[in-house]
């Protein structure tokens, strides 16, 4: 199982990372943290830490849950570093450390833009419940 990322959402990030500068062998860092209202919460960032090659970058962003639509393209997945995931999708490397993969695996990971709202969301199948405002979940 790895994580998946919808053209929409990868068309996002690549607009972010180049509002931002941000070099393109930094990779995004999606990651799952103690907090919100449901108890984790999704985090992305991007990880100068893990790039390959040199680069330096700054900014992170924040994703809601909820919403899907089908992935095209293809993903492939490693271990990384110790206790890490990478995953390239249409060229976007992706970073996930081992705790978030068991929340995250099977994910996918979409951009919306429409009126009932804009931001990242997460189609999550081990998510047994989110908060209304989409950003938390818990298993």
């Amino acid at each position: 199982m790895s994580i998946s990322i919808t053209p929409r959402a990868a068309k996002r990030i690549e607009e972010i990372r180049e509002a931002q500068q941000i070099a393109t062998n930094v990779p995004l860092r999606v990651s799952v943290e103690s907090g919100g209202c449901s108890g984790l919460t999704y985090k992305l960032d991007f990880d100068a830490g893990s790039a390959s090659g040199a680069g330096s970058a700054s900014g992170a962003g924040s994703a809601s849950g909820a919403g899907s639509a089908p992935a095209e393209g293809s993903a492939s997945g490693t271990t990384s570093g110790p206790g890490e995931q990478r995953f390239t999708f249409d060229g976007l490397e992706i970073v996930v450390d081992m705790r978030s993969f068991l929340y995250l695996a099977g994910t996918e990971l979409d951009y919306t833009d429409g009126l009932e709202g804009q931001g990242f969301h997460f189609a999550n199948p081990n998510a047994a419940r989110t908060c209304s405002c989409g950003e938390s979940f818990s298993l």
